[in-house]
C-alpha cells in the first residue's frame, strides 16, 4: 500500500500566522510518520469574496476548482483553524463554500478524505470556539471528522525557533492527532481508491 496522502492547511495567510505555524508543525510530524504530506497556503490561491451572482456571471474561480481537486485527491487532511470572535475567519468560511460549488469528478473534495482539525490562539481557549464551529461546517459539507483535534493556547510563546510545540502536552495532542489521522487515512485508503 502506498503512504497516505495528506494535506495541511489554514485559514490564515498572515505573516507569522499562530496557526499556519500549526498546520506546518503538523505536516512535519505526519512525514516523520512515512505520510505522504502536501503542505499549502491560501495565500497561493486568492478567491473572490463568495457571491452567486458573480459565479453565475463568471463562473467558478479557477483556484476553488484547484483546491477542490487537490483536497478530493488526498486520503486525510489536517485543517488549522484560527479563531476570529468566537468562529472561523472570514477566509476559512469563503474557501469552503467556493469549494462547496465546484462539481464533483470522480472522488469528493469533503467526502473522500477524512478530517482533522486544529486551532492555535493567543488566548488561553486555544481556539476551542471555532474549532466546534469548523466541525460543524466540515459536517455539514459532509466530511468525516475525527474526533482527536489540536488546541494550543498562548500560541504566541507555543513554538520555537524551527517551528516546533515547545510544550511537551501540545506536542503530544499533536502526535495523537497525526497517528490518529494517518490511521483513519490508511482506512480511507482502502476502501476509497481500490
Amino acid at each position: 500500500m502506498q503512504p497516505p496522502r495528506l494535506l495541511c492547511f489554514s485559514g490564515s495567510i498572515r505573516s507569522n500566522s499562530f496557526n499556519q505555524a500549526l498546520a506546518g508543525a503538523m505536516a512535519k510530524q505526519l512525514s516523520l510518520m512515512e505520510a505522504d504530506v502536501t503542505f499549502l497556503s491560501l495565500a497561493d490561491y486568492p478567491l473572490p469574496l463568495f457571491n452567486a451572482d458573480d459565479e453565475a456571471e463568471h463562473g467558478l474561480p479557477e483556484n476553488a476548482v484547484k483546491l477542490a481537486r487537490m483536497l478530493a485527491s488526498q486520503d486525510g487532511v489536517f485543517f488549522a483553524g484560527p479563531e476570529y470572535n468566537g468562529s472561523v475567519t472570514p477566509l476559512t468560511k469563503n474557501t469552503l463554500d467556493w469549494i462547496s460549488r465546484v462539481p464533483v469528478e470522480t472522488h469528493h473534495p469533503f467526502r473522500t478524505p477524512v478530517y482533522a482539525i486544529g486551532a492555535a490562539s493567543p488566548g488561553k481557549l486555544g481556539g476551542m470556539r471555532s474549532l466546534s464551529h469548523l466541525r460543524d461546517i466540515f459536517v455539514a459539507l459532509g466530511a468525516l471528522v475525527i474526533p482527536e483535534q489540536v488546541s494550543i493556547a498562548s500560541a504566541a510563546t507555543a513554538f520555537g525557533e524551527k517551528g516546533e510545540l515547545l510544550s511537551d502536552r501540545d506536542a503530544d495532542f499533536l502526535g495523537g492527532c497525526a497517528a490518529a489521522l494517518i490511521r483513519m487515512a490508511k482506512l480511507n485508503q482502502a476502501t476509497h481508491w481500490h
